[in-house]
């Protein structure tokens, strides 16, 4: 294949498919920026491995794949950046809440999980994998994925009914 025909049709699937991968990988990180670079380094290792990728329909797969990878390799090699405090910070309003729009609310509340929860909900509900697939991929155990999932799902709900019933 030529490199302008692979280059074209690379940057045909990143235009198309492209906003959806963003919304994901926002899912799975919680922070826009985050999203933004974790979607770049997935596009970087789909395109170097644009000509090994023979199913073009499993792309969307392939692109998800590597998202959530990279984010488990980051997430892993985090250090602990944030801080207990006396102090609570100053809460910002929730200007996507007021819309309306469930989907916003949803990952505003995603957003306010920890890392782990947030993961294996994306990977639980949004990339549907089984629980023994979430486990190998987070490298715990089922029963802690078990267990996650249900803490953060009570999490959500929690801070989905408070933000329609606001004190």
């Amino acid at each position: 294949m030529q490199t302008a025909g692979v280059e074209e049709e690379f940057r045909a699937y990143v235009r198309a498919r492209g906003p959806a991968l963003l919304r994901a990988a926002k899912q799975l990180t919680g922070h826009p920026l985050d999203a933004e670079d974790l979607l770049q380094s997935a596009l970087t290792k789909t395109y170097l491995a644009w000509d090994r990728i023979q199913d073009r329909a499993a792309l969307d797969g392939y692109v998800r794949r590597a998202m959530v990878n990279i984010n488990i390799s980051q997430w892993r090699r985090r250090k602990l950046e944030e801080y207990p405090s006396d102090e609570l910070p100053e809460v910002a309003c929730a200007a996507e809440a007021a819309c309306g729009e469930v989907h916003e609310r949803l990952e505003q509340a995603l957003q306010g999980l920890p890392d782990r929860m947030r993961a294996a909900i994306v990977l639980r509900y949004y990339e549907d994998m089984t629980e023994p697939e979430i486990a190998t991929r987070l490298g715990i155990s089922v029963g802690t994925v078990k267990s996650t999932v249900s803490r953060a799902m009570a999490k959500l709900r929690t801070e989905l009914t408070s933000l329609r019933h606001p004190l």
